[in-house]
């Protein structure tokens, strides 16, 4: 696997407490946001601070430390004020990429964080009626699964974290799930497909987790999603698809829940399909196995690096698919740089926009308001990653309804009453089990699942930026407003 690269200033794990303040510089120096101009504003708590190796530890109280913490806690011990009483400190950690060729998703876990930070403060009061200072953790899992199961065991360990959050692709989240549940520690993901989330540790749709649960959407919600909009433009009905050897790759290819169950209910033939590991670096045999299909749809399933690869190749020999599409690395602006405007007009499956008719519960901000706060904190373009804050009000809520932090069977308990609105869509565990979890109208596959809203988007020529995700197609989302799909343009 490409390892993207490690710069010293990406280097490093993050440990980040909720509420210590930080100057602007000292935030960018921190935090790490490797050619992001950060505008922090003064409220912004400064959270996220770069570890400098694996034994940095949380100082309760410390604003000035040697560039490793940064926390909230009480600072002292005694208070005459009147206010709920303090509980201890409670743990969050965060198994997220931060280098590597999941890269581009790992600026949004950062910025959550930090934006809870701003909003919780100096803590939250739990079931317990205890205002508890909440820490949050991240640690870099390099794109690396094994890298990923390591520090998941780490941070419930070592660092003792009360709850794990896991993040993107499950070649991560798989990893930090599994450990979870052999160690006993709650786990809350989203993004990483459901398929692979339940199929690929193992398990089928009777069988439940104790620890793990994931906000995720489902291949077939993908499928749907780019089949929708590759269906307003006149095509032979064909479709070929290539993707990861791996857990994910086989979510998007499981012909009983995933991509085909999608292609089948719009009348298209999967008339071709190719898996590569990750890292390839030539596509030769699967682009003269995709020409030779003469599918008029091409669905991609790449992290960035792979697809920038195997895009370049493919116009260089000449596979001019005529409406070519995907998900994963494409869905990403950062992923596509590379390809210049070769990117424009690509269908792209997509799960957060400032156009989503959402209020943060956390925050309180509609989605507008969040994409234009992501710009100013970040300087990035608005990406589908912003959506990654669902889980950290998904945190939040649960926190809030722990009765006693102590019991993880507490923890376990507010996790499965869960059922809160967030910015992609709704969150209820509450809701029965669907008896067909490939229905457009699924949002409840497995005891451990709820799904979010997912639309097709389509990659279209900037104005402020070098390319826009316009969004193309709601049949998952009615609410999220649409335009037209445009025909892709070979040069």
């Amino acid at each position: 696997m490409s390892s993207g690269g490690e710069s010293k200033d990406m280097k490093g794990d993050t440990e980040a407490s909720l509420g210590a303040e930080v100057s602007r510089r000292e935030f960018l120096r921190m935090a790490g946001l490797a050619g992001a101009a950060v505008g922090m504003g003064a409220g912004f708590g400064g959270l996220l601070a770069a570890c400098g190796g694996e034994g940095a530890t949380t100082a309760s109280g410390a604003t000035t430390t040697q560039a490793t913490t940064a926390t909230t806690a009480a600072t002292s011990t005694t208070t005459v004020s009147a206010g709920p009483e303090m509980g201890r400190e409670i743990k969050v950690g965060v198994v997220m990429p931060k280098t590597g060729s999941l890269a581009a998703f790992g600026p949004a876990d950062e910025w959550a964080a930090g934006l809870t930070s701003e909003v919780v403060g100096d803590g939250i009061i739990l079931g317990d009626n205890k205002k508890h200072p909440i820490a949050f953790v991240l640690r870099d899992c390099q794109s690396d699964s094994n890298r990923a199961a390591q520090i998941a065991g780490d941070l419930i360990q070592n660092d003792k974290v009360d709850i794990l959050l896991g993040s993107v692709t499950p070649d991560v989240t798989n990893p930090a799930a599994e450990q979870a549940e052999a160690l006993g520690t709650p786990f809350l993901t989203s993004y990483a497909p459901w398929q692979a989330f339940v199929f690929g540790r193992g398990a089928d749709l009777n069988t439940a987790f104790k620890w793990t649960f994931a906000h995720s959407m489902g291949t077939e919600q993908m499928g749907y999603s780019i089949i929708g909009a590759v269906d307003q433009i006149p095509n032979n009905k064909m479709a070929a698809l290539i993707t990861m050897n791996n857990p994910d790759g086989n979510a998007w290819l499981d012909e009983q829940f995933g991509t085909p169950v999608a292609l089948q209910k719009y009348g298209y033939e999967l008339v071709a399909s190719a898996q590569f590991n990750l890292g390839a670096e030539d596509f030769t045999r699967e682009i003269a196995t995709f020409k030779k299909a003469g599918a008029d749809v091409l669905i991609a399933a790449m992290h960035p690096p792979d697809f920038t690869n195997f895009w370049k190749q493919s116009l260089q020999q000449g596979y001019n698919p005529k409406i070519p599409s995907g998900g994963l690395g494409i869905t990403m602006p950062e992923g596509l740089r590379g390809l210049g405007d070769t990117a424009i007009g690509l269908i792209i499956e997509h799960g957060w926009t400032r156009d989503y008719p959402y209020v943060d519960p956390l925050t309180g901000m509609n989605c507008p308001e969040l994409s234009a706060r992501w710009e100013k904190d970040t300087g990035l373009q608005e990406q589908l990653s912003i959506g990654f804050l669902d889980k950290f009000a998904w945190t939040v809520d649960v926190l809030k309804r722990t009765k006693d932090p102590d019991d993880k069977e507490t923890i376990l308990e507010a996790i499965k009453t869960t059922k809160m609105d967030s910015i992609t869509g709704p969150i209820d565990f509450t809701a029965p089990i669907d008896s067909d979890p490939t229905t457009t109208d699924s949002f409840r596959p497995h005891p451990n699942v709820s799904k979010p809203v997912w639309t097709g988007a389509q990659w279209i020529k900037g104005t402020r930026w070098p390319l826009d995700a316009a969004t193309v197609n709601n049949v998952l989302a009615p609410t999220v407003p649409t335009v037209a799909v445009v025909p892709y343009v070979y040069s």
